[in-house]
């Protein structure tokens, strides 16, 4: 991933909510967040692979993983 995400989009997705407050450096909180979750998504699909003695990361374990790393991220 070497490319950010573009802030203009990042802005108008966030500004369509008029009613919150949306600080500075916003953009760049989102994309952090973002990274992150992709970051523990692909422990966890590693692991998921390793413990069906897989080689190699399929869909299967994606899928399977991100259900339950989407509910974590809610709180």
């Amino acid at each position: 991933m070497l490319k950010k995400a573009p802030k203009n989009f990042l802005r108008s997705v966030m500004k369509k909510k008029a009613h919150i407050r949306i600080g500075t450096n916003a953009d760049l909180m989102v994309q952090l967040s973002v990274l992150l979750f992709l970051r523990c998504l692909a422990e966890e699909t590693r692991a998921k692979a390793f413990e069906e003695k897989m080689a190699t990361i399929k869909a299967r374990h994606i899928k399977a993983v991100s259900k339950k790393l989407l509910k974590k991220a809610r709180g």
